[in-house]
């Protein structure tokens, strides 16, 4: 049950309690920030304090940054020493190995994806700007959230796709099996988001396995990372759309109220919609492309 036919501990059980003291790690680094909105926002304001926390976190986006940006970073340490101490593995034999390119083609490809999805909404009148081109609405929470994903991005990669992937692999298990339990523990970890829709959750999966072939086609985490992180940024800081059910703060505003919901993928943001399926798919023919001409 605990070891597989090699005397080897089974990679299920190495990642179920590397997930335990990720989680742990991430609710330690997220304490001083908790601490920190509690004194900045536990005074009551005349007498009508609002509970809600994500609306808490809205009032301060540096302490939510905090908060949240601790969690993430106490969930890279955890990643790291595992793997260092309980796989015997190198950062390079983690994922961070290959050219700094495969980065900027990740950022590019992201960026562009959620780009494409937005100016189709536009033209079919799924989507109404609330502000225009030539009136960008630069905030704090442009700053903050951008330094928040592209932590994201390296954790979610690290530890999905670079701990989970290599671990399975060292074991021996099957290429379709890593790439599945990748792409499911991923889409189910963003279960309990806000707003959460079947379809999100279909297609984060299918995005976990559009990381995953990303991580397996180009030997190194830097492409997925890159894409995970302007996939995220744009739809929420530029487009003005919700990420996996959280709330938006966009440099442009955007209303989704007379649009179709299969398409613009309504409160859960544009990874509940068909088209964030659509350019998901054509995700794996631009990576085959690039590991193509790479490779001339």
């Amino acid at each position: 049950m605990f070891k597989n036919n090699s005397n080897q501990v089974r990679a299920g059980w190495i990642i179920f309690l590397a997930f335990l003291a990720m989680f742990i790690a991430q609710q330690i680094f997220a304490i001083p920030g908790g601490v920190l909105l509690a004194i900045a926002d536990f005074p009551f304001q005349d007498g009508n304090y609002n509970m809600d926390i994500m609306a808490t976190f809205d009032r301060h986006p540096w302490i939510f940054l905090l908060t949240q940006g601790g969690g993430t970073v106490g969930g890279m340490l955890a990643t790291v020493l595992l793997w260092r101490f309980v796989n015997k593995g190198t950062l390079r034999e983690l994922g961070f190995s290959g050219p700094l390119k495969d980065l900027g083609f990740g950022l590019l490809l992201g960026a562009v994806s959620i780009a494409v999805i937005f100016f189709i909404l536009l033209a079919s009148g799924n989507v109404d700007m609330v502000n225009s081109f030539t009136k960008p609405e630069f905030t704090v929470y442009s700053l903050s959230f951008l330094v928040l994903f592209i932590l994201v991005g390296f954790f979610e990669e690290m530890f999905f796709r670079g701990y989970v992937m290599s671990t399975m692999e060292r074991r021996g298990n099957p290429k379709w099996l890593i790439y599945v339990v990748s792409a499911v523990v991923f889409s189910l970890v963003h279960g309990t988001n806000p707003n959460v829709s079947l379809l999100g959750l279909v297609n984060i999966a299918l995005v976990g396995i559009l990381f995953a072939y990303m991580f397996d086609a180009t030997k190194s985490l830097w492409l997925p990372i890159g894409y995970h992180i302007t996939w995220n940024y744009f739809q929420g800081n530029v487009f003005g759309f919700a990420v996996s059910g959280t709330a938006p703060h966009g440099i442009y505003n955007v209303s989704i109220e007379d649009g179709n919901t299969w398409l613009t993928g309504g409160p859960f943001g544009l990874e509940g919609g068909l088209l964030a399926t659509l350019l998901i798919i054509l995700g794996f023919f631009g990576t085959r492309l690039y590991v193509r001409m790479k490779a001339e």
